[in-house]
């Protein structure tokens, strides 16, 4: 455990992604910020809407959009308990989020730091500032627990 207390957006995304595992969803929960107030979030509701793409990052940003009135998020901070995949990464970037915070790494599945490392690829005409490991512990347990339980 960290001696420092989370920033109240992660500690919200942990949440998020806890009550979405409680629901029957993959635990992952994101929050949009801009000058310090929540915009908008979500938890991951795949299962629930019948939609695969209502990861708890792209249910954010449509609702962030929404909500500002505009597809470009200019300014806005993406708070996610695990590192976003291929797709998040690609909406991440269209919507021009500033900074990218993410908890657990996602070796499988993330297009981050893992795998299609979507930001660094020649045609992403955006790069938002990515910080790592912010609450990775507690996010990656929440996983591990999810998972062994459907395993049982």
């Amino acid at each position: 455990m960290s001696a420092f207390p989370l920033p109240a957006p992660m500690r919200r995304a942990l949440d998020l992604a806890s009550a979405a595992a409680e629901a029957g969803e993959v635990p992952v929960g994101a929050v949009v910020t801009r000058n310090g107030e929540v915009v908008a979030e979500a938890a991951n509701s795949m299962r629930g809407s019948l939609d695969p793409t209502a990861h708890a990052e792209m249910v954010a940003i449509r609702m962030a959009a929404e909500r500002l009135g505009s597809p470009r998020l200019d300014g806005c901070q993406l708070w996610v308990s695990l590192e976003p995949c291929a797709m998040c990464a690609g909406a991440i970037a269209l919507a021009r989020i500033e900074h990218l915070y993410f908890a657990a790494d996602d070796p499988k599945g993330g297009g981050v730091v893992h795998g299609a490392r979507v930001f660094s690829q020649p045609t992403c005409h955006h790069r938002p500032l990515v910080s790592g490991g912010l609450g990775e512990a507690e996010a990656a347990d929440q996983l591990r627990r999810f998972f062994a339980e459907r395993r049982g």
